[in-house]
């Protein structure tokens, strides 16, 4: 239980990235406000599928890329969002404690009832050392968030559940 929390709470700034709105001049349309279903699944089964849910507003998403946006433009060395025939593709290149990530996304969907993410990413450096992985995000809008939910509450597997505008108290319990 506690080796699938970390998993999830360390896949979570991927799953926030790709689903709110972008960092470049071209911006991805914000979500349908409400609960959404977001599956991870990491190709290759070295992980298992994680699946989540997320209450969000416009509003979460928007603090969220305006939170997350310093952060980018200091560790990211290249962050670039084009739009496609199909949605929107992306590429990145980020430094984080000794590790870096070279990642391409596709996204595709209407984010009103479904999007997905497609990501290739390579890791190098760090305790980790060389690593590639592909992960597919999969987001079902569910409806209206339940009761006893706010927007940014995310439901992990085994029911823990925090808000992403509290992620910082969380980085603890992140593996280093």
């Amino acid at each position: 239980m506690r080796r699938s929390l970390r998993l999830s709470i360390s896949l979570l700034p991927l799953l926030l990235l790709s689903a709110a709105p972008a960092l470049a001049e071209v911006q991805l349309p914000l979500r349908k406000a409400g609960l959404w279903d977001i599956k991870l699944d990491h190709e290759g089964g070295r992980m298992p599928a994680v699946v989540v849910q997320q209450c969000t507003s416009e509003a979460v998403d928007r603090e969220f890329m305006s939170d997350f946006a310093p952060s980018a433009k200091q560790n990211c060395s290249k962050t670039e969002i084009q739009k496609a025939a199909t949605g929107y593709v992306m590429d990145s290149v980020c430094t984080m404690a000794g590790t870096t990530v070279t990642s391409h996304a596709e996204t595709s969907g209407d984010f009103n009832s479904a999007y997905t993410v497609n990501v290739t990413s390579h890791s190098q450096g760090g305790k980790l050392g060389s690593q590639d992985s592909k992960v597919t995000i999969a987001a079902k809008w569910a409806g209206p968030c339940k009761e006893g939910q706010k927007p940014g509450d995310v439901v992990m597997p085994g029911g823990f559940k925090m808000n992403v505008r509290d992620f910082e108290k969380y980085k603890s319990m992140v593996p280093h």
